[in-house]
């Protein structure tokens, strides 16, 4: 292995994350990391004083460039953008509290608030603690104009994101197997009790399959939601527990058909919120382990 092949390497579950924290996207992080690696590959490495922050850079760059034309292109999407389910290697899951948050469904949902300036920096800065000079050379900006940015990414996801628990993975584990278990009975009522009063489903499909246009809104009304769609499924229906984005989740079969993942966030042992990915395109790589780091 060449040693720039060796340098690239060794950081590419950092790398990685970097990129899917700025896109939302798993099969487009691939992409971006493919074009760097093309990209480093004829660096001179004698130039290079710190491999790890000039790789950084040159993902987000690219990171960036992909965000923009990707902003383009949802401009026409049908219904909620969510991001890519994302299958964490578990041995990488849990122990890293600030890791698990930033690739959270809730908190990569509020970093879509954001703008790509916005979200680079605050990506770099918040979970990876590099320096504002670095991140200037990242996103074209002077470190003045990155430490202005750096505040205001905090002020707004600060503002827009819960107070992050984890969830001992057992519990969440077992309240999720509760609620599906509960909802095969078809039992509204005791459905509600595992719902927080003001839980939120968010269905992406692109309008390629049926789901719900716009969020759903309240215990009542969600828990009729997965009654109705338990049933619509059938004795083909089945579920398997899995975990995307450090959280509980299930995949969705139909047969032998995987259908989609919901991602389940817990908040003070109740479901607050299920994210349900069914967009077929956004599933073809949700199977594939990934590992991350910071």
């Amino acid at each position: 292995m060449s040693e720039h092949a060796e340098r690239f390497t060794a950081l590419r579950p950092l790398l990685f994350t970097i990129a899917y924290e700025i896109l939302g996207s798993a099969t487009e992080s691939d992409d971006v990391l493919q074009e760097s690696y093309l990209r480093w590959a004829e660096v001179d490495l004698d130039t290079v004083r710190d491999t790890k922050s000039y790789l950084a850079q040159l993902v987000t760059r690219q990171s960036l460039n992909a965000l923009r034309a990707q902003a383009r292109r949802r401009e026409d999407y049908v219904g909620p953008w969510l991001p890519e389910p994302l299958l964490v290697d578990t041995r990488d899951a849990g122990a890293d509290v600030v890791l698990a948050e930033s690739v959270s469904m809730a908190m990569m949902v509020v970093l879509e608030s954001l703008t790509p300036d916005e979200r680079a920096v605050f990506v770099l800065r918040e979970v990876f603690g590099f320096g504002h000079d670095e991140i200037a050379a990242a996103v074209g900006k002077s470190a003045a104009a990155v430490r202005q940015m750096a505040h205001r990414a905090r002020e707004h996801v600060h503002a827009r994101r819960k107070r992050f628990e984890p969830v001992d993975p057992a519990t969440s584990e077992q309240i999720t197997c509760q609620f599906f278990a509960t909802a095969a009975t078809g039992d509204v009522s005791s459905l509600i009790e595992l719902l927080a009063p003001d839980v939120v489903w968010t269905a992406d499909s692109a309008g390629k399959v049926s789901a719900a246009r716009r969020p759903v809104h309240g215990a009542d009304r969600v828990a009729r939601l997965v009654i109705g769609l338990l049933r619509m499924a059938g004795e083909e229906g089945r579920v398997e527990l899995a975990t995307y984005n450090n959280a509980p989740a299930l995949k969705l079969y139909l047969g032998d058909s995987f259908e989609g993942v919901i991602t389940v966030e817990i908040t003070e042992g109740r479901i607050s919120h299920f994210y349900a990915m069914r967009n077929p395109e956004k599933l073809t790589t949700a199977t594939i382990p990934r590992a991350i780091s910071r």
